[in-house]
């Protein structure tokens, strides 16, 4: 049987939940905004749900995305954002969380595909625990599994944005959306270093990115990939059997 929530007949999805009430629902949140002139305009969310899919096993349920992220510091000069606020973002999140809850669905991950989320998804997060105080909810995100992970995602930008290692991941997955002929040209630095304030996009990248995509490949794609959903795979084991410290 699917673990795609929208594949499943309603009476499946009840069946499902009854055989296992600490099914984990997985719901990928990303992004529809600019990511430079090599990459697609989904890749936030392209990575989110392809790591919900591979990370849910027999354990988990994987909803629909949501596509639409905090963007609004890209601003509109490039072509591409669809931006939602970030009060709109944790609105989404935390209504498809409550749909969860209604169809039995106890257990709750966000899988994050966009830094700019991050915010958003945890104050839905505190408005769940608020109001489904027997309900589990966390946040997943890619580029934080592991310290190994994390070294790579910011290896060559801390406020990295369509860099190396985002580009090495969706040339592993989806390397026909990829413009290969534009990565020599699309390097730009990370110019946050020392700053007090965040800043708009305009203001600290030429053209969108921050990083070095000249430098990714294929092969450490797949590399990082593997270590990603291992990475993943086991927070999924761990959000279906765990129990509350004070439980």
């Amino acid at each position: 049987m699917s673990h795609h929530w929208e594949e499943l007949t309603s009476t499946q999805l009840a069946r499902r939940v009854a055989a296992d009430p600490d099914c984990v629902g997985l719901i990928p949140v990303g992004a529809t905004e600019q990511h430079g002139p090599h990459l697609p305009i989904g890749t936030d969310t392209i990575i989110a749900v392809a790591l919900a899919d591979a990370a849910a096993g027999d354990l988990a349920v994987v909803l629909p995305p949501i596509a639409y992220g905090a963007s609004f510091f890209h601003g509109t000069t490039l072509a591409g954002t669809v931006a939602a606020s970030g009060t709109e973002t944790a609105a989404a999140a935390l209504r498809v969380a409550r749909a969860c809850v209604a169809s039995g669905v106890k257990r709750l991950l966000f899988v994050n595909g966009h830094v700019g989320n991050a915010a958003p998804l945890w104050i839905a997060c505190d408005e769940f625990r608020r109001e489904f105080p027997d309900g589990r909810i966390g946040v997943m995100q890619w580029w934080e599994l592991t310290p190994e992970i994390a070294a790579h995602a910011t290896a060559d930008a801390v406020d990295w944005h369509a860099n190396a290692a985002e580009t090495s991941l969706v040339m592993a997955l989806r390397p026909e959306l990829v413009d290969v002929d534009a990565l020599a040209g699309a390097d730009d630095p990370d110019r946050t270093a020392g700053t007090v304030f965040r800043y708009a996009l305009a203001h600290v990248s030429t053209n969108g990115v921050t990083g070095h995509p000249s430098r990714a490949s294929a092969e450490f794609g797949v590399q990082l990939w593997r270590d990603v959903v291992e990475a993943a795979t086991e927070m999924v084991r761990r959000a279906h059997r765990e129990q509350a410290p004070l439980s």
